[in-house]
């Protein structure tokens, strides 16, 4: 099956981003897409998500949790509204590859666009592709790997192989690749609020920017880090932070997580720490057929009965019928799209996981006071 475009190359990528020429995209299933390159030019292939994000483009590109991936926006105008350094979630973008309905662009500054973001790093990008056609296409068949090939490089067999040699994303160690390697303190030595440790396994800025805007000092510490080093005498509460890659691989979190939860710290969970959480509580995880990315997920609070709209990323879910019912923990939230675990609370320790991205970057920001909850159960154990 192919899906055949041929677009003049200013009708979907804007003259000042500048196209790359003809270029394809290949989905293992044989599907063939047709578009106009204006990333990197490079191949890359990973595995295909959709985000249904109408803003935070930059956001995506640099959320560490999109490792191994090549995402989708069905968005139609992607660009339009330029990049601020300062919104960047990492260091890189760590996408595979970009694929958009249209490259648009509202600076003249080449340093400002998303395109020069991704080609200082190499990433790939196509415009011209149907990505509302792309979308249910992934919706009906569920996850897929893809290739994207060099500009020019127009051979379909050629394609449609690079893409099913992709290797599998649950066979690889993404974790690895986007953690940081060494402990970093945030906090001036005469403040006195609450010492956050943070685990980093694809940690993102706005995390420690909601944590910073609530009194914490932060101290960052490599997905290595020892239940020793995290749980420092001077440490009042841990993060386990989002990051990418499937939580059965990371046998080393869990058992820190474990040492966690026995120690009976202040704990919050997100996304992949979240995960981790679930295993070390007894649960399974599980692969959704197609994974949870954007920004209007609605999340039921099993307590209150309140429903937040929220934003995701995740392909995985913790089973809420593995969670042992010794553990201590119970499902606290749950997707209101597909009944899919949202979030843990313990019933006696100040411990607390959501699946989805409290940060909000890109947003919204209804479930911003997970983090209220979780500095003030920090503050009550630092005596302040």
């Amino acid at each position: 099956m192919s899906h055949v475009l041929t677009p003049l190359a200013s009708s979907v990528v804007d003259p000042r981003v500048g196209d790359r020429g003809p270029a394809l995209l290949a989905l293992e299933d044989g599907t063939i897409f047709e578009g106009v390159a204006f990333g990197a030019p490079v191949a890359s292939g990973g595995d295909l998500v959709v985000n249904t994000s109408q803003t935070g483009y930059q956001e995506v590109c640099t959320d560490p949790s999109y490792a191994g991936q090549i995402v989708v926006m069905t968005y139609p105008l992607i660009g339009n509204y330029g990049r601020i350094g300062a919104d960047d979630q990492s260091v890189r973008p760590w996408l595979r590859g970009l694929i958009v309905a249209n490259a648009t662009a509202a600076v003249l500054d080449d340093a400002r666009q998303l395109a020069r973001l991704l080609r200082d790093h190499d990433i790939p990008a196509i415009a011209g592709i149907d990505t509302r056609a792309l979308a249910r296409h992934l919706r009906a068949n569920g996850c897929l790997r893809g290739a994207i090939l060099e500009p020019g490089r127009l051979d379909r067999r050629a394609a449609s192989g690079a893409a099913r040699a992709v290797p599998r994303w649950e066979d690889q160690d993404f974790v690895g690749q986007v953690s940081r390697a060494a402990v970093r303190d945030i906090g001036d030595p005469g403040e006195d609020g609450p010492r956050i440790a943070i685990v980093d396994f694809g940690l993102k800025e706005n995390i420690v920017r909601s944590l910073r805007q609530r009194g914490a000092r932060i101290r960052i510490l490599p997905h290595t880090a020892t239940p020793i080093e995290v749980l420092a005498p001077d440490v009042d509460g841990v993060v386990l932070s989002p990051g990418p890659g499937d939580p059965a691989r990371l046998a080393g979190p869990v058992a820190l997580a474990r040492a966690i939860v026995a120690d009976g710290r202040p704990l919050l969970g997100i996304c992949l720490g979240h995960q981790i959480v679930g295993r070390a509580a007894g649960a399974e995880t599980r692969r959704l057929r197609f994974g949870h990315h954007g920004a209007n997920h609605p999340v039921r609070d099993i307590e209150t009965g309140l429903v937040q709209v929220t934003a995701q990323n995740h392909e995985v879910q913790v089973v809420a019928d593995s969670l042992p019912t010794d553990s201590g923990f119970f499902v606290s939230q749950v997707n209101l799209n597909d009944g899919s675990v949202e979030g843990l609370r313990h019933r006696v320790l100040p411990i607390e996981t959501v699946q989805y991205h409290p940060e909000g970057a890109p947003g919204p920001l209804d479930a911003l006071a997970v983090f209220d909850r979780f500095v003030s159960a920090a503050a009550v154990r630092a005596g302040r």
